[in-house]
């Protein structure tokens, strides 16, 4: 039986950072040509030695490209470059926004990208900088069912892609996502410093616990951080807390009232300028602060 490559001729990657560089490897490793784009010139070419085509001239790095992947900071990186990138898009360009942004900006990305003939997929991710490394990343996608039949070869490549709704949908599971992480992160640190100021091993603790129904992919993971203090970055706090904004706006949006949320995002707030870079799991710093002279483990910090 005859084998039809469907791959594209060309994919153009949109943000070299903690998360691209990572994608991007995976899309390569799949077969896919990919030229590499980031907005601080130079930095895409680290994925030259790959297999990528770095180019720093934005129009450039789509005009050859049926299907643009953006992974940028936030909304109003995604929209600039959107706009910037519009006259250079080739007719019909699948552009798959793989950022967390809000719903409404995703929505608007979508109008503005269907106005000219082009079509959008919402797609952010989660599983962090391993995910991205494994190519295990959960992707939730918004879009048309045509558009994501499109999308999925390459989503694939990088994840476990599921379509959830129309455009805007991917950023509302993302969130509900976040609003579950950025939670159960604080309420692993409360556990943790708890066990550790009531006399019991927090080592100990967590092992006692997992297994049963506190058991998580936050308490095996963010759990063992806090306990060696490892507060490099995967996930940051600047990072998480936009999320936490995001989530809090789409609840606005939906007319429902989020208080525990509203209480998580307090405590990110009270460290994002202390820790900004840290990890999210730095939530035990920002409830070690908030009891002076309590502190989980004996280990030195591990800061960005």
């Amino acid at each position: 039986m005859e084998i039809i490559v469907t791959h594209p001729l060309r994919i153009a990657f949109l943000g070299i950072g903690l998360m691209g560089e990572p994608m991007v490897l995976r899309l390569l490793a799949a077969g896919y040509k990919v030229t590499a784009w980031n907005r601080t010139a130079g930095k895409a070419g680290v994925l030259a030695s790959a297999g990528a085509d770095p180019d720093d001239v934005l129009s450039h790095a789509v005009a050859d490209a049926p299907v643009v992947v953006s992974m940028l900071s936030a909304g109003d990186a995604v929209g600039g470059v959107i706009e910037a990138a519009l006259d250079a898009l080739r007719p019909g360009t699948l552009w798959i926004d793989m950022s967390s942004t809000r719903q409404d900006e995703a929505q608007s990305f979508h109008a503005l990208l269907a106005a000219r003939g082009h079509r959008f997929i919402d797609a952010p991710v989660s599983g962090g900088v391993g995910g991205a490394q494994a190519g295990t990343l959960a992707i939730m996608a918004g879009g048309s069912a045509a558009d994501f039949a499109a999308a999925r070869p390459v989503l694939e490549a990088m994840g476990k892609p599921k379509l959830v709704g129309p455009a805007g949908s991917g950023q509302v599971a993302k969130l509900c996502n976040q609003l579950i992480v950025g939670g159960t992160i604080n309420i692993v640190a409360e556990a943790l410093l708890l066990a550790q100021a009531a006399g019991a091993d927090p080592v100990a603790v967590r092992e006692a616990i997992r297994g049963g129904f506190a058991e998580s992919r936050v308490l095996e993971v963010h759990g063992q951080r806090m306990l060696e203090r490892n507060f490099l970055p995967g996930g940051q706090v600047l990072t998480q807390l936009k999320d936490q904004h995001n989530i809090l706006a789409a609840a606005a949006a939906a007319g429902v009232a989020l208080p525990v949320t509203s209480l998580v995002t307090e405590r990110y707030e009270s460290i994002k300028d202390v820790y900004p870079r840290a990890d999210h799991s730095a939530a035990l710093l920002a409830l070690e602060r908030l009891n002076d002279g309590v502190r989980v483990g004996t280990q030195a910090d591990r800061l960005p």
